[in-house]
């Protein structure tokens, strides 16, 4: 673990793009090629950063173990993972909900629920509150898909303009929470590195309070 150099956890794909728009607003100079690099590993000569590029998923698991310093993660992952990171700052960037979700006949007061989704933790949580049973049935893609087919009654999913959901005939039962993208850390960096993470984080919560007016 270098002690001069903060490595950064960067979620590819929906995130990456606020994400750096968040950087920048808060004052890092990431350069303009930044966005459509192939590489997976960047060093910024101007700034004592090293960024990682992981599949979100996997940027919680990439700070816990110490291999980045600090990420971003959707709280989404952050709850489903369970991994020891502390959550700094909610980055109020990629805003999304949490929904049940299934065909309009259907109805969300069936007795029994085969439910599909990428969030087995999750979903057991919600419905075990409610005290409801379910049968969760894990999938990797096209969540969408299960009712339409009949391998579930409903789906768990992420829902963010609704326009996957309508495009495919379905409609929502209920919304579990709203989800937004945190800065997360490393427990042993924080420790070792405190100076350097709060000046990050002082940075980025400014520049969030800017970024959050007009986007409830």
């Amino acid at each position: 673990m270098n002690d001069s150099v903060i490595t950064v956890a960067m979620p590819k794909g929906r995130i990456f793009g606020d994400a750096c728009r968040l950087l920048r607003n808060a004052g890092f100079e990431l350069p303009d090629t930044f966005e459509t690099t192939r590489k997976l590993i960047l060093n910024l000569e101007n700034l004592p950063f090293r960024f990682i590029l992981a599949k979100p998923v996997d940027v919680p698991t990439y700070v816990e173990y110490g291999a980045a310093d600090i990420g971003i993660a959707g709280k989404d992952v952050l709850l489903e993972s369970g991994r020891d990171v502390y959550e700094m700052v909610d980055l109020g960037i990629s805003k999304c909900h949490m929904a049940v979700a299934g065909l309009p006949d259907h109805g969300s007061n069936h007795p029994y629920f085969k439910i599909a989704t990428k969030y087995p933790n999750i979903a057991s949580d919600f419905y075990r509150r409610r005290g409801e049973q379910v049968d969760l049935i894990a999938l990797n893609g096209s969540i969408e898909l299960a009712p339409i087919v009949g391998l579930a009654d409903a789906i768990v999913d992420i829902v963010s303009t609704g326009q996957t959901l309508r495009a495919n005939g379905l409609v929502e039962y209920d919304r579990l929470m709203d989800i937004s993208s945190r800065l997360i850390v490393n427990p042993v960096s924080y420790r070792l590195k405190k100076t350097m993470i709060d000046e990050i984080v002082e940075k980025l919560i400014r520049a969030t309070e800017g970024t959050k007016v007009g986007m409830d």
